[in-house]
């Protein structure tokens, strides 16, 4: 994609050396899926307000950055460890334990879906009624840390229920960036994606090719990671062909190239 004249003036300055990039934060988005109706697979996505400062107008995933306490070792925690996330995704053990709670937490706040349950082997079934949306809203404005959230409702997160997709990294041209763990989830049984609000003033079950095609008509706005993320979840007939594939995470950080006097960010 070409950049706007900003951008390019900034491009110049970061390869000359006159401007440091702005450094990633660490963030986690998921993809939720689930059997559509009468056929087909399902991703839920939402809209972010024309208002917000990063990607205003998009349909993106649930998702955002790591907070501190995302970290707490006091999370209980079921299914494979950080250590084990951490040699998926090439992070260090605190680290994949950030994104992995960044995750269930983030898709929590902003679908209303809660990857965690009772016991290793149980879901929650039910996330509505104003406790829990008192519980969302205490996450969100940060007055509630997530472990103490699970522990107050005798919950442990279900790591087991994510399987890692992608890892993007935000260009080094922009001034907001991040440094993304995609996920997968399938919607569990029982609970239901809400019309929640905070950044989102849109929500939306779609095909990943329908989602791809009004993107091509222009009628929505895709970010790359998630018209690529689309793109290959378009393949898959169903949750159970998406969950069984194997996946190898490769780190993609566009570049910045110069290409016949225009400045253009590349994948490859």
């Amino acid at each position: 994609m070409s950049l706007p004249d900003e951008l390019a003036v900034r491009a110049r300055d970061i390869i000359a050396g006159r401007v440091e990039p702005v450094p990633a934060r660490d963030a986690a988005t998921v993809v939720i899926l689930r059997e559509g109706p009468p056929a087909g697979l399902q991703v839920y996505l939402l809209r972010r307000k024309s208002t917000m400062a990063f990607a205003a107008g998009a349909y993106v995933f649930p998702g955002g950055s790591v907070d501190p306490r995302d970290s707490d070792h006091a999370v209980a925690w079921a299914g494979p460890s950080p250590a084990e996330w951490g040699r998926v995704f090439g992070a260090d053990e605190r680290t994949a334990r950030g994104l992995v709670c960044a995750a269930v937490r983030e898709t929590f706040e902003e679908s209303g879906v809660l990857l965690a349950g009772p016991g290793p082997d149980s879901v929650v079934e039910d996330t509505t009624g104003d406790d829990w949306e008192a519980d969302r809203l205490a996450l969100i404005d940060r007055s509630l840390a997530f472990a103490d959230f699970l522990a107050k409702r005798g919950l442990v997160l279900r790591s087991d229920l994510l399987k890692a997709w992608a890892h993007w990294i935000t260009p080094e041209v922009e001034q907001k960036r991040f440094d993304t763990r995609f996920f997968v989830a399938v919607l569990p049984e029982g609970q239901r994606t809400r019309d929640v609000g905070g950044e989102a003033d849109q929500v939306v079950w779609q095909s990943p090719t329908e989602a791809i095609e009004l993107a091509h008509q222009g009628t929505i706005f895709l970010m790359p990671p998630t018209h690529q993320t689309l793109t290959e979840l378009s393949a898959y007939d169903g949750v159970g062909t998406v969950l069984d594939t194997r996946r190898e995470i490769v780190t993609i950080l566009p570049k910045l190239l110069e290409i016949d006097g225009e400045w253009r960010l590349v994948t490859s």
